[in-house]
């Protein structure tokens, strides 16, 4: 089987294997959850391989990601290389493979098995958030004796969360195993493009968790089932289920605890509704059949505990119901993008939010993983929920979306103070015209000069009344971003702009030059996302036109790597 991989992927790819050529750190590659991380790390292994002559170590610790990956690793060799040299180490799996060129492993089989696994180029931690921060760990018990084997060995981590709630981000400090961020992309530019599922949200109503304490920044697991097991809240959601699946196909419900699943599924089965339970102690073959049955669409409802977070792909999910409080929002995150895949036949994927958890992380596609400010959960795209039909909606809509409901003037206002309780953010598109511009060299916060942090040209683009947009120009960097800095040289200087600039500075030098001599193509007008933090450029228009061939980022055609295929080994 030949894998076609889309056009996000194959940028993925050449953004970390610049950053491995360049640099001499571990990237990160960050991929929304659903945007098909298993192709990426795949086609890694492949030209690690068959380019190189390397060895790959693929870690992860979830035994259904160890079997999701060397089967992708199988089919993507089936057609070349028969089974593929692909090997796995997993005591669940019950298979201890340690010869082939890939192995793919849990690293709970794994960690003090170094020495028998032997010397590897490159490990890729699929899951990478679940790396601790610090202290010893089995990944860096692992990673330590490796290193010894190999010195040479790299890393690369891929990840839709790149933080945890105990530490924040994964990279940049000095006792981060992972060093920078090779590639991004967001959720909402996926959705936009039609490789994630839309999401809407209902507000079933935040629970009372006045007397839930936290330890370690997590919700203390015992109190939280104890106060969301109480048989009014357990009836309510169970009629907000019903209420809102009756039209959905697929229903995904996380719960707190075995006591509260229990109790959640009895309640389901008392209106005719046949739910399975997924325990953290559910046989693993009790297991199997009902995520079988689930897939193949015999059944309708799972309920879990948190089991069914990372590693449980079923596109056809539409609805997600959350009857989980939680702090974390990487867990948010995983619960939530459980619905962003695409499947035949479904519209969107309705996110039912009875533990408050919108409101406390705000919207997926701009977590807040900060503390927010004065104590307050409200953020920067305030929502409101309809009285007649729960649908979230943007705070300054005046009928619903849903049902048509027609808002009254003082209760708009009133909503309008509403904290975030949307799934995504909910832009509007607005045209303004250009009344001027200006660029300046950007420094990173906390940077100085002289110590190697890139820098960025920021342009700014003046609007209506005392309004302005901008935008940030990478010149410094590499990869992707530095394709995308040299589309935008070329489009705004066209022939005259020649070789785009290597630095911010360079740039603003030139920009001044062009501007001066009159040969400088700004835009007249601009389309712009209104809705999250800031204003974002998603179009331009120009009295000159511009040449197709001007603005588009160099592509990558074919094999990703082909352009690495006669350089240097990029680890």
């Amino acid at each position: 089987m030949t894998f076609t991989l889309r056009p996000y992927q194959e940028q993925a790819i050449a953004a970390c294997y610049d950053y491995l050529r360049t640099q001499s750190g571990n990237p990160l590659i960050v991929l929304p959850t659903g945007a098909g991380k298993s192709p990426v790390l795949a086609q890694i292994c492949k030209d690690s391989v068959l380019q190189w002559g390397g060895r790959v170590l693929v870690l992860t610790h979830v035994k259904e990601l160890v079997e999701q990956n060397a089967a992708t690793l199988h089919r993507l060799w089936g057609a070349e290389l028969g089974k593929g040299p692909v090997g796995i180490y997993s005591a669940g799996l019950g298979m201890r493979d340690t010869e082939e060129p890939v192995i793919v492993a849990g690293i709970q089989s794994v960690y003090s098995k170094g020495v028998e696994l032997g010397r590897f180029d490159l490990v890729i931690v699929d899951e990478a958030q679940s790396i601790p921060a610090d202290g010893d760990g089995m990944y860096r018990t692992l990673l330590s004796t490796l290193k010894i084997i190999n010195p040479n060995i790299r890393m690369i981590g891929l990840t839709a969360t790149p933080y945890r709630l105990t530490s924040g981000l994964l990279y940049g400090k000095a006792e981060s195993l992972f060093t920078g961020i090779a590639f991004e992309i967001g959720v909402r530019e996926l959705i936009d493009a039609g490789f994630l599922s839309h999401l809407r949200g209902k507000n079933g109503g935040d629970p009372d968790l006045s007397g839930v304490h936290t330890r370690g920044g997590e919700y203390i697991s015992g109190e939280l089932e104890s106060a969301m097991s109480d048989a009014e809240k357990v009836t309510h959601a169970a009629a907000e289920i019903v209420k809102h699946g009756a039209n959905r196909r697929a229903w995904l419900v996380f719960c707190c605890g075995v006591k509260h699943a229990n109790l959640v599924k009895e309640e389901l089965g008392k209106v005719g509704i046949c739910a399975a339970l997924v325990l953290g102690d559910t046989p693993s073959d009790e297991r199997a059949e009902t995520i079988r049955a689930f897939k193949k669409k015999e059944l309708r409802c799972i309920i879990n505990v948190g089991v069914l977070t990372t590693g449980f792909d079923a596109p056809h999910v539409d609805l997600v119901v959350m009857l989980r409080p939680t702090k974390s929002p990487g867990l948010y995150y995983q619960i939530v993008g459980r619905g962003l895949r695409i499947a035949d036949g479904k519209k969107d994927c309705l996110v039912l939010d009875l533990a408050g958890n919108i409101a406390e992380h705000g919207p997926v596609d701009d977590i807040r993983i900060k503390e927010k400010r004065d104590g307050k959960k409200g953020g920067d795209a305030p929502t409101k929920t309809c009285p007649e039909c729960q649908e979230i909606i943007y705070a300054s809509a005046v009928q619903c979306n849903c049902c048509g409901y027609l808002f009254p003037k003082d209760i708009a206002k009133h909503a309008a103070k509403a904290g975030d309780e949307t799934p995504l953010i909910e832009y509007r598109q607005e045209d303004v015209e250009v009344v001027d511009a200006y660029w300046s060299v950007h420094r990173k916060k906390g940077s100085v000069e002289g110590d190697g942090v890139p820098k960025t040209l920021m342009v700014t683009y003046a609007y209506g009344y005392q309004q302005a947009v901008s935008e940030w120009v990478c010149f410094e960097h590499s990869g992707y971003a530095r394709g995308k800095a040299e589309a935008w040289w070329h489009e705004h200087t066209g022939m005259n702009g020649n070789t785009a600039p290597a630095t911010a500075l360079e740039a603003l030098d030139r920009l001044d030059i062009f501007q001066k001599e009159e040969v400088l193509r700004l835009p007249h007008r601009l389309s712009l996302k209104i809705g999250g933090k800031w204003p974002e450029i998603s179009g331009r228009e120009y009295a000159v036109p511009v040449p197709v061939s001007l603005v588009e980022v160099p592509a990558i055609a074919g094999d990703p790597v082909a352009a690495w295929v006669d350089d240097e080994i990029p680890f």
